[in-house]
């Protein structure tokens, strides 16, 4: 605004100095043209005097008349400006004076919100000292809690723990009891029938025969006087038989009849057709019966080539090797429980054929499988080891695929079955072993599996009763309630088959019953 009003007061000088210059300017043309006049006139004539002069009073007073003018409009604009400067600065003064008022109130608020703040940190302050007191004071009453609840229940803090896992293993427990049991239910459910038919079918298709073996056989004799002639002179004959061919003949009050004793089935047989030719012969001395044992021999072997062939026909299985059909005929001679292995073998292929052909899968590979699955039976008695492990490297050596080597392997479960076919050579492997009149066992290894059975279970926490019924395919187990619980059930009888799998020897499965009755008795008075 200073500068504003400096600038008006240089402007109005201004105009004065040019009024002035002007007037100057003004009066001294005038001059001039009066003095020229004058010359002129005084020239010509000597009475322009009166006439100059009013002219020059003309001019002056026009003169005057513009310097007043002049005057006038600089102080017009003097003042103009000068108020205009005024109002400006009082403009300024008034806004000033608002920013002022606004910067005080700032402060005033930021000194409030400044104490608010203070009055806020001294009671967050205070507040974390009580929160501290206060959990000192939880901390002891913990403490002191924790006391006298163990005073109270008479157990340590660590024992309380125990117990709290125990309970809550014994609902977990439960839930898994519950989740396993849903579980076999569903699975029964959508697996159970279509099992029954597949397997009641493939049952009632193959109706194979099955014979008994023994570990004597029986050789008629035309007459007693033969009993002699073949124990000769001195012994001599009936111990070259013996040493020949490995076998035990007993010659006792028997009519007409020897018998023939040994473990090996083949040997008893080529004593069986040995001494059977020589009677009909009749020439009956050492050589002669050397001769006979030879041929014999001879004929078993043909006979175990012939067997194997007419199994491999049977079941419509083909490109087997020579040796491995040789080794299928030699389990003519082989029983397991009784049970021929050859027509096991055979009736396994049928069974696992049957079952391919249900299901959908290669009928002729599963029945590949099923024939050969027991192949190592036919020399676990001359080779270490069990018969599976014979019989895989028995399929390995004569160039047999993989599938049919892991379903040999895998056909008691000591290995993952890695297709469907090994699981149906497990399934027909059950099927023609636990078939009713398929296999026979002593009284002996009988009694002595149904009480390792009732020990089994008896071993067991709660277990009040057992007993092993259906010939020792199924055991049932009563429990004490108070006990054992629902849950504990399941888990009881998964843990007892596992037992019983991996202690006992059978044929089949033994089935496990888990009864647990609860009874509640009041009387009406």
């Amino acid at each position: 605004m200073e500068t504003t009003a400096i600038i008006a007061m240089e402007t109005s000088t201004a105009i004065i100095a040019i009024a002035i210059t002007f007037v100057v300017t003004a009066i001294f043309a005038s001059f001039v043209a009066i003095t020229y006049r004058k010359k002129v006139v005084e020239a010509k004539i000597g009475s322009a005097e009166a006439k100059s002069r009013e002219i020059i009073d003309e001019a002056l007073k026009t003169a005057e008349t513009k310097k007043r003018e002049a005057l006038l409009e600089a102080k017009e604009e003097n003042l103009k400006a000068k108020n205009e400067f005024e109002k400006e600065s009082k403009e300024r003064r008034n806004e000033i004076q608002r920013y002022e008022k606004r910067v005080l109130a700032k402060e005033e608020s930021i000194e409030k919100k400044s104490e608010q703040l203070e009055k806020k940190e001294n009671s967050l302050a205070n507040k974390e000292e009580q929160l501290a007191k206060i959990k000192a004071e939880v901390e002891k009453l913990n403490e002191q809690r924790t006391q006298e609840l163990e005073r109270i229940s008479g157990l340590t803090s660590e024992q309380a723990k125990e117990l709290l896992l125990q309970t809550v293993e014994d609902e977990v427990k439960l839930d898994t009891a519950k989740l396993v049991k849903e579980l076999e239910t569903r699975a029964k459910e959508e697996a159970g029938k279509k099992a029954k038919e597949y397997i009641v079918t493939a049952i009632q298709k193959c109706a194979a025969d099955h014979v008994s073996e023994t570990t004597i056989s029986v050789v008629q004799l035309p007459n007693d006087e033969m009993k002699g002639r073949i124990i000769g002179r001195e012994g001599r004959n009936i111990r070259t038989l013996e040493t020949m061919t490995g076998v035990d003949l007993i010659i006792d009050d028997t009519p007409e009849a020897v018998i023939l004793s040994s473990f090996d089935p083949i040997r008893r047989e080529v004593a069986r057709i040995a001494l059977e030719k020589l009677i009909v012969d009749g020439r009956i001395h050492p050589a002669r019966i050397e001769e006979m044992v030879e041929k014999a021999q001879k004929d078993v072997e043909t006979m175990m080539r012939e067997e194997g062939e007419a199994a491999t026909l049977e079941v419509g299985v083909h490109g087997i090797h020579p040796e491995l059909v040789r080794l299928l005929g030699k389990m003519k001679f082989r029983t397991s429980y009784g049970q021929n292995a050859l027509k096991h073998s055979i009736e396994v292929a049928l069974l696992t054929g049957l079952l391919a052909g249900e299901v959908g899968v290669d009928i002729r590979m599963a029945k590949r499988a099923g024939l050969l699955h027991d192949i190592g039976k036919s020399v676990d008695h001359e080779i270490e080891g069990s018969h599976i492990q014979i019989g895989v490297d028995l399929c390995r050596r004569y160039k047999e695929s993989a599938l049919v080597i892991n379903a040999v392997e895998a056909h008691h479960g000591d290995v993952e079955p890695q297709s469907l076919i090994a699981c149906l050579v497990q399934a027909a492997d059950a099927i023609s072993a636990a078939r009713p009149g398929a296999r026979r066992e002593t009284l002996e290894t009988y009694t002595n599996r149904l009480k390792q059975l009732e020990d089994i279970t008896n071993s067991y926490k709660g277990v009040e009763k057992s007993f092993a019924i259906q010939a020792g395919r199924e055991v049932r187990i009563i429990v004490v309630p108070e006990q054992v619980s629902d849950a504990d059930m399941v888990i009881m009888a998964r843990e007892v088959s596992k037992q019983i799998e991996a202690e006992l020897e059978y044929p089949g499965q033994i089935k496990v019953n888990v009864i647990r009755e609860s009874r509640v008795t009041d009387y009406a008075k």
